[in-house]
């Protein structure tokens, strides 16, 4: 594992136990000598965990779209910023630039990114450990509903069960590096990378 996707809140939140552990995750990410792979803004837990890995020495890449570059939230002190079309390339480059993926807390967009690559963990699109950093609880509703589709048959518990869900960024990692994929959904080979 080199390099890891953080999903998180372009805002702060107003728990600051969010921030804490922003900060706590980049350092963690550089300090193992990872590379921090994110959206590349400036701003919330995005611009924390990213300034934190910098100040930790750390190398870490931001993608973001044109248009929100020139909206002036691109963070400007990072490793290297990849500059993209639209909100699909960013997440395809940032999906093959990783080798994990892992949520801060976070709103929409978070979530509608980390389910994705979630769902082409269990199509077999990719072999990549999904997780959540569950600060305070923030992620208990979320898994009670994942754990729902699995209840109400929508999903089977291999593929519900291969989420991880730490309490903080120390243990995602270390789960991050015992991770076994289960069989892809539909009986294919898994492909590390079908991006």
């Amino acid at each position: 594992m080199n390099s890891i996707c953080i999903y998180c809140g372009s805002s702060a939140g107003t728990d600051p136990a969010f921030l804490e552990e922003a900060v706590r995750a980049g350092t963690l990410i550089a300090q193992q000598g990872l590379t921090l792979v994110y959206g590349g803004g400036r701003v919330g837990l995005m611009g924390a965990v990213a300034d934190a890995a910098l100040a930790a020495g750390g190398r870490v890449v931001g993608v973001m779209p044109a248009d929100l570059v020139a909206q002036e939230i691109a963070h400007t002190g990072l490793t290297d910023l990849h500059v993209v079309n639209s909100m699909h390339e960013r997440k395809w480059r940032m999906a093959e630039l990783s080798d994990g993926f892992l949520c801060l807390p976070g709103g929409p967009g978070t979530f509608e990114e980390i389910f994705e690559q979630w769902t082409w963990a269990l199509l077999g699109f990719h072999a990549k450990p999904c997780g959540f950093v569950n600060v305070n609880g923030y992620y208990n509703l979320l898994r009670q509903t994942i754990q729902q589709m699995a209840d109400k048959g929508f999903s089977t518990p291999p593929y519900v069960d291969m989420l991880i869900y730490a309490k903080d960024t120390a243990e995602a990692l270390d789960r991050f590096r015992a991770y076994q994929p289960p069989p892809p959904k539909w009986n294919r080979t898994p492909v590390e990378q079908r991006y």
